[in-house]
């Protein structure tokens, strides 16, 4: 499709989505380094002159589509935390955050690639804009924590959002399998050393908040 210039806001909104469309499926099938501005444009459409109306370069594109998928798993993470009783038990904590996760395989996909973009090639400006956002949404996810368990406040809660979103970032990644790594696991040999991110994952976050309780 050969997008025409957009003279209204609605119009505009849609350019942006066709980009983000774009931007995701090439990141996801390429990884971050392999995509280029060009890439995306061509992918959605565009001629290079009409992206730059948009966005200034791969590294914003980026860092604009992760934001909405931070912004829409917070809302829904933190709706279910609100479920929550205080001092729930471990184990509902776990499954009630890995099942949010879980719910936003785009925002998980793009997780991986995220500090290969941010350390490498962003602005200062792009850096604090995004920085500021997750700071924001991060901060209020730890008083949804803090809430279920009075126990974890600031520095731990922190410590916990670092720690389980290592761990999921890498669980993810192990997740993505090649079609040689499918059939290694499927040998009898290697079936106990499959990766299941549900499972491995919600087993890492119950041994994190064990451990960020222990007195």
């Amino acid at each position: 499709m050969n997008w025409k210039r957009a003279r209204t806001d609605e119009k505009k909104s849609e350019r942006k989505d066709a980009i983000y469309e774009a931007a995701f499926t090439l990141f996801k099938k390429n990884g971050y380094d392999k995509v280029s501005f060009n890439g995306i444009a061509t992918e959605a459409g565009f001629t290079k002159s009409n992206m730059y109306r948009y966005f200034s370069s791969k590294e914003e594109i980026f860092l604009n589509v992760f934001g909405d998928l931070f912004q829409s798993w917070f809302e829904d993470c933190t709706a279910r935390l609100k479920n929550l009783e205080q001092n729930a038990t471990i184990e509902s904590f776990a499954k009630t955050w890995v099942d949010s996760l879980i719910a936003h395989p785009q925002f998980l996909d793009l997780t991986p690639l995220l500090f290969l973009s941010l350390e490498k090639n962003s602005s200062f400006d792009q850096l604090l804009t995004f920085k500021r956002m997750s700071k924001d949404l991060l901060y209020r996810i730890t008083i949804d924590i803090s809430r279920v368990y009075p126990d974890i406040q600031n520095e731990k809660a922190f410590r916990f959002l670092t720690l389980s979103y290592a761990a999921m970032a890498n669980y993810w990644a192990a997740n993505s399998q090649s079609e040689p790594l499918i059939k290694i696991y499927q040998l009898e040999e290697f079936k106990e050393l499959k990766p299941n991110f549900e499972h491995d994952l919600t087993t890492s976050i119950e041994v994190i908040l064990k451990g960020l309780k222990a007195p």
